[in-house]
């Protein structure tokens, strides 16, 4: 496999596993389709294994070798500024869209029989998912917004202690090799572990399930190839002004490994490496904006879909929407993704939508069974936002390195060489 490139390997995984889920489901192999879902399963574990490590000492680290970096609180105010442009255009298009081709238009379901979820979110969500009730929930949890605040506190205390913080630092900037080390020999398996999660996907929805919902399936994903094809190469020409095609090029294993792994946590690792080592973006703003954009930055679960599946189910439930709810289909996209960290997202997202419009919450359960086939390309969606906005925003501010971006992608085919930054010294 050495002879293969890593981006090479990862399409062989998806083509092997896309002929594997196909031969389980025509043939019902059952033995087949469980290998496949259990090979995908442990894959994304052993990657969610890897995050509060990784989350927690990049970001202690980076904040408190802020000290020696100029403009951290222009850096951070530009990345959400962006953050809220991008999400406010993608929402924007996906109403828009939804507007065009009515997606629940003509839909005939039984919709008695569909229940509301038991996952739902309210606005304390968004409190609640920054701070953590304890420390370990945080971690168990898996809650990358809390333990991205835990990282910052612990940070800032260090820059506020000094000298006497080093042998704690010291402690961190070990602990981050180390899970960057192990990380990888995980990454190295993404091969094997897309080919078990698409040849779940093939192997356990097909298109009969697709079928009574074409028209909002369609709208989904045309709603993210109009945001990733359309808008992100838009603002990297214009206001990056660099190359769309080049920022693919080098962003792609990462795009890949979401829409098969169907998680931004899962492949915030690999987003992050792809984000400094090839789109040059500055390793310390990185470990701010790559996690913190990880759970806030979703255009994809929280601007598209929302959209089309709140005009999905009112048109169903034949209640009309206004000017003033598609405002607040908007507003709910734009400041509430937030309250999705550490939860379902894109469940969470819809049913804080559809509460907030008054829209029956049953409509949740008429979209669960197709949910996995779009989560495929929300997901990517949302990674390549998670790395569209490092790289705008370190353009502006001069910390986007032009000779690495526009240099062949740099292999990802061995772990890390560059260590984790020290201090300066007076």
């Amino acid at each position: 496999m050495k002879r293969f490139s890593f981006s090479l390997q990862l399409l062989l995984g998806l083509v092997v596993g896309i002929a594997l889920g196909f031969v389980a489901k025509v043939w019902d192999v059952a033995w087949l389709a469980e290998t496949l879902k259990q090979v995908g399963s442990l894959f994304v574990q052993l990657l969610k294994l890897a995050v509060p490590p990784l989350v927690f000492t990049a970001v202690l680290v980076s904040v408190a070798n802020l000290r020696n970096v100029n403009g951290a609180a222009r850096l951070a105010s530009k990345t959400l500024m962006w953050f809220l442009i991008t999400a406010f255009v993608s929402v924007s298009l996906a109403i828009g869209l939804g507007l065009l081709i009515n997606p629940g238009q003509g839909v005939t379901l039984d919709t008695s029989a569909a229940k509301a979820t038991d996952t739902q979110g309210t606005w304390l969500d968004f409190v609640t998912g920054i701070l953590p009730t304890n420390v370990v929930t945080a971690f168990t949890e898996v809650n990358v917004l809390q333990i991205v605040f835990l990282g910052i506190v612990l940070g800032a205390a260090a820059m506020a202690v000094g000298e006497k913080a080093e042998p704690f630092l010291n402690l961190a900037r070990s602990v981050l090799e180390l899970v960057q080390k192990a990380l990888w020999w995980v990454i190295r398996l993404a091969p094997i572990g897309t080919a078990g999660l698409i040849g779940k996907a093939v192997s356990t929805y097909g298109w009969e399930l697709l079928a009574p919902l074409a028209k909002f399936s369609a709208g989904v994903y045309i709603g993210c190839f109009i945001v990733l094809l359309a808008v992100y190469p838009t603002l990297l020409a214009v206001w990056g002004k660099v190359s769309p095609v080049t920022f693919f090029r080098n962003a792609w294993p990462a795009i890949e490994l979401a829409f098969v792994s169907r998680s931004s946590v899962g492949t915030l690792p690999l987003t992050q490496r792809v984000t400094v080592e090839r789109n040059g973006v500055d390793r310390d703003y990185a470990s701010f904006a790559v996690p913190f954009g990880a759970t806030t930055k979703m255009d994809g679960c929280a601007s598209v879909y929302p959209a089309l599946a709140a005009i999905f189910v009112a048109q169903v439930f034949g209640v009309p929407l206004g000017f003033g709810d598609y405002l607040l289909i908007a507003f709910v996209s734009v400041v509430g993704s937030a309250a999705t960290a550490g939860l379902t997202g894109a469940t969470v997202m819809l049913t804080l939508t559809l509460s907030t419009l008054g829209l029956p919450l049953e409509g949740v359960g008429l979209l669960l069974a197709i949910d996995p086939i779009l989560d495929m390309i929300r997901t990517a969606t949302n990674v390549t936002g998670q790395m569209v906005v490092p790289v705008l925003v370190a353009r502006s501010e001069g910390r986007l390195d032009t000779a690495t971006f526009n240099a062949p992608p740099q292999p990802l085919d061995s772990a890390p060489v560059r260590r984790v930054p020290e201090p300066a010294t007076a």
